[in-house]
């Protein structure tokens, strides 16, 4: 059970010294509510651990050197709180950075050409040996219809027919990127 003299010198040590503690730890935290806080639990931390105290022990002065390192591990934690923001804002810096250099780097008519391209083979691997062959032939090669006929023994109308099946799957694969397809394909 507690002393009554205990609670009544923790009652003069509160009413004397807690405004004291208040104003010497804002002068550190710069915060009055965290400086109260601070002060608050030093006197509960006093309370706490009283009894293992030496009796000869100057209590306000011991009370202060709670409060004071209190205040210390406070402004640590604000040290370190801000060290971490500074390094997630110079990664946020550096990564806008890079955003904006990739940016400025990209090139949209090489990007999107390269997709086109990407299509058109797929599109190209996708049909079969002899189509694949005559539109290679009459659009990367500019042989003409008569030429490709008379190298594959076709018809005019056979590699008309591959030529018209081939531009009609790549019309479909291309229905979003269609402007660029008759650029790329020359029709």
């Amino acid at each position: 059970m507690e002393n009554r003299t205990d609670i009544n010198d923790f009652d003069r040590l509160y009413h004397d010294y807690r405004q004291r503690y208040i104003r010497f730890a804002r002068t550190y935290v710069r915060d009055t509510a965290t400086a109260e806080d601070i002060v608050m639990d030093s006197l509960m931390y006093y309370w706490e651990n009283r009894s293992a105290l030496p009796h000869q022990t100057n209590i306000p002065a011991y009370v202060l050197t709670i409060v004071k390192n209190r205040c210390i591990n406070h402004l640590r934690r604000e040290q370190k709180r801000e060290e971490v923001e500074r390094l997630i804002s110079e990664h946020e810096a550096w990564e806008l950075s890079v955003r904006i250099s990739t940016l400025e780097a990209c090139n949209p008519e090489q990007l999107f050409s390269e997709e086109i391209q990407a299509i058109i083979q797929k599109t190209l691997d996708s049909l079969s040996e002899q189509s694949r062959r005559i539109f290679i032939r009459s659009k990367y090669e500019y042989r003409s219809h008569r030429e490709i006929a008379d190298d594959l023994g076709l018809s005019i109308k056979s590699i008309e027919y591959h030529i018209t099946k081939t531009l009609k799957l790549l019309r479909q694969a291309l229905k979003d990127y269609f402007p660029a397809l008759l650029v790329l394909l020359g029709t």
